[in-house]
């Protein structure tokens, strides 16, 4: 891949500036996340959570990029509240209001909608001129009691339904309740005890749920709850009786058949109609379920564990997680396709179409560049021959990508879920999501819902190296005896030491080469942001949208260990004596603020790597933006713009990243990016800025000295016109320097480059 700089020569000279770096699409297709209003499939959605309807069509959807979006009944979709990328917690007018990751959202017969602002903990009202007002919670401030408006605390609430005479039901996520708010905003607990998870049927506070998510109410005031961790639907009478509706807590699957015969697997979302059907958002089956009043399970849309973009009718449709879901007067259904960026419609007949926004360009297909396919690629690593490997989550297989872009499975089997280890496409992941590479080419693999790391040989030969499949803890030990909770990011040593970020669990793990597991720092359960030695520290993690902590796990050369504390918006520093100190960021201070150490801001970073300099590379997920973090602490954003989401090439902040989570670098400087359903490559380039003293034009003869880090291979190129250009000389830099002379000839006004090969 060759990346080009120009410069313009008259009679000063080129001393070499800042450098930067260039990205473009590596291998896969962008497209996808954006925030851009328009009709139909012009439109742009950022990971869209829950939808809703009014009675005269109109959906309203709440989404990742902190707005409150509006589709009318011909497609048209325009912003209702907030301003995409800037969080905050501003009621206003429109596009001046502030939400942080609104969750659920609700559409009464008066055409107000409110929203659960989930980071908030607070739930918000906007009137149909857009005027936004805070009706219950107080922002920033977490808890459990009930009371009258700002006196009230939630804990992360998820889903929101609202019925005809206007009280207000809130699946309160974090706090495994299910709330009540009345029209004059007085908040009283429903079903369940805050701080109590389970499963438990019962009245009011005696009944159980395991992080309830989404939630809607019918004409006679009975309430239906996604009971998400349970794997269940719930019903809640007036009276608070709240009994299970359909699944098993604890089975989870796809099965079809009448109450606990049928099987879910994590319903995020759920609506009712008119006549007491109840439909789910199977979220990780990627279907559309129905459940009759009598109970009866059915798929309506999508195939279980199958995953794409597809349209048609039934299970010939196909879904990417999808978490919310709505029902209008017709029985038509409207679905959240979360990963897709899409608002889907089902029609009662079961014909799925695209409502409004694109997809993207997914799949598992090998290929060259963007011939290739990916499904949410997350861990990328690259090894000393500049191939890069990719944990390609959603397919659950490993990728392998030359360094001319031919992509190629290394291991796994595109939509094949299983723990079997083998050879190729004969083994079997389950969602894995980090990867990390050694000298010898062997493949680190977090797999991470089977809860094992795994390791593939150069040959493609996949056995587990730690963790038992199915089998989650924390508990210390050899191969096999060892557990872990929910693995993200994984890197190996120069001795073949592996390192593992144990999300669910809040803890670094050390794996040496013979498979001994040791928890290196942080203690399991234990959440915080404390640095100290060993089990002294703590992690970000606990109760949230996304419980757990940290994610991204990098290793220099000397063996300190770098991690991507994303729940506590910091990256964090362990030493081989195990000492950990904050590297950057300030914990529970999110933002996009270069500076030093404390000084900067991150947003939900996701992936961190480090340079043979000590170098830091982040995926600042949250805001869209890849840092850079020096061995003295300083922050600098490397590409992207904070808040602007998109999928374009270019220099620096003209770079414009959709979802970026895994992120690597090799040894000639080059930076990887895992970025929605592609590989992005960022090439290190040179400003140029003129001086004196170098550069002299006599008689048509023209000399140049150049000096900057080039590296070993080069090229500088004239042109006259900035369209055709043409080699002057080529390989030409030793020590970084380079001589140059040339005659103008009768035009001196040209145009130079210097074209870096890597």
């Amino acid at each position: 891949m060759k990346h080009a700089l120009m410069i313009w020569l008259a009679s000063a000279t080129v001393a070499c500036g800042q450098v930067q770096y260039s990205f473009t699409n590596f291998a896969g297709m962008p497209g996808g996340p954006g925030s851009g209003d328009g009709t139909g499939s012009e439109a742009r959605f950022n990971r869209p959570w829950s939808v809703a309807v009014d009675s005269a069509g109109n959906v309203y959807v709440a989404e990742n990029n902190h707005t409150i979006r509006k589709i009318t009944t011909a497609g048209a979709v325009t912003t209702l509240a907030g301003s995409a990328g800037q969080s905050g917690s501003a009621d206003g007018p429109g596009s001046e209001a502030r939400f942080y990751a609104p969750g659920g959202v609700a559409a009464d017969p008066a055409g107000n909608v409110y929203v659960a602002d989930t980071l908030n903990h607070t739930i918000r009202k906007i009137t149909p001129a857009g005027a936004v007002t805070t009706l219950a919670g107080s922002a920033g401030q977490s808890g459990a009691a009930d009371g009258a408006g700002s006196a009230a605390r939630f804990y992360y609430p998820e889903g929101v339904a609202v019925d005809g005479a206007g009280n207000v039901y809130v699946a309160d996520w974090g706090n495994y309740t299910i709330r009540k708010i009345t029209s004059a905003g007085a908040v009283t607990t429903l079903a369940g005890s805050a701080g109590q998870s389970g499963t438990d049927d019962g009245t009011g506070t005696a009944a159980r749920f395991d992080y309830p998510t989404g939630v809607a109410v019918d004409s006679a005031g009975r309430v239906y709850v996604a009971d998400w961790w349970n794997s269940t639907i719930r019903k809640i009478t007036p009276a608070g009786a709240v009994t299970t509706l359909a699944g098993s807590a604890g089975v989870f699957g796809s099965a079809d058949g009448i109450g606990s015969a049928a099987e879910f697997a994590g319903p995020a979302g759920v609506a009712v109609d008119s006549a007491g059907n109840v439909y789910v958002a199977d979220t990780y089956n990627y279907t559309i379920r129905k459940i009759t009043p009598a109970g009866a399970v059915t798929t309506i849309a999508g195939t279980a564990e199958q995953i794409g973009a597809a349209n048609g009718t039934g299970n010939a449709a196909r879904f990417n997680s999808p978490f919310g879901v709505a029902v209008d007067g017709a029985s038509n259904v409207y679905v959240a396709d979360t990963y897709n960026n899409t608002i889907r419609k089902i029609t009662p007949a079961g014909a799925v179409t695209t409502l409004t926004g694109s997809a993207g360009e997914f799949g598992s297909g090998d290929g060259i560049g963007r011939g290739a396919r990916f499904n949410d690629p997350i861990g990328v690593a690259v090894d000393s021959a500049g191939n890069v490997y990719v944990a390609d989550s959603n397919n659950h297989t490993i990728r392998k990508v030359t360094s001319a872009g031919a992509a190629a499975t290394l291991a796994g089997s595109a939509g094949q879920i299983g723990s079997d280890d083998g050879i190729g496409t004969a083994a079997r992941f389950n969602d894995p999501i980090g990867l990390a590479v050694d000298s010898d080419g062997n493949v680190y693999v977090s797999d991470t819902y089977n809860y094992t790391i795994r390791k593939i040989t150069p040959a493609g030969v996949v056995t587990t190296l730690a963790g038992s499949a199915g089998q989650y803890g924390s508990a210390d030990g050899l191969g096999t005896a060892a557990q872990f909770d929910t693995p993200f990011g994984v890197a190996v040593d120069t001795v073949g030491n592996v390192y593992v970020a144990d999300w669910g669990n809040s803890t670094i793990r050390k794996i040496t080469p013979a498979g001994e597991v040791t928890t290196l720092a942080g203690s399991a359960g234990q959440y915080g942001s404390a640095d100290g030695l060993g089990s002294a520290a703590q992690f970000g993690g606990g109760p949230g949208p996304f419980p757990g902590g940290p994610r991204g796990v990098s290793v220099d050369s000397e063996a300190n260990v770098y991690v991507a504390d994303s729940d506590n918006d910091t990256i964090r520093k362990i030493t081989p004596a195990r000492a950990v100190t904050t590297l950057a960021g300030s914990a529970g201070q999110r933002g996009s603020a270069d500076g030093t150490g404390n000084e900067a801001r991150f947003n939900g970073p996701w992936g961190v790597a480090v340079d043979r300099a000590g170098n830091i590379y982040v995926a600042d997920t949250y805001n869209y933006t890849i840092r850079k973090i020096t061995p003295t602490g300083g922050v600098t954003t490397l590409a992207g713009s904070a808040g602007q989401v998109g999928g374009v090439d270019g220099v620096g902040s003209q770079a414009l990243f959709a979802y970026v989570e895994g992120v690597a670098v090799d040894g000639a400087g080059n930076v990887y990016v895992t970025d929605s359903n592609r590989i992005t490559k960022g090439t290190p380039v040179f400003r140029f800025q003129t001086s004196t003293g170098n550069l002299t034009i006599s008689n048509g003869l023209f000399q140049m000295r150049l000096t900057g880090p080039f590296g070993s291979n080069a090229v500088v190129e004239s042109s006259a016109n900035l369209q055709a250009w043409t080699p002057i000389q080529t390989n030409a830099l030793l020590a970084g320097v380079l001589d140059l002379s040339l005659l103008l000839g009768t035009n001196q006004n040209r145009f130079f480059r210097a074209r870096l090969a890597r």
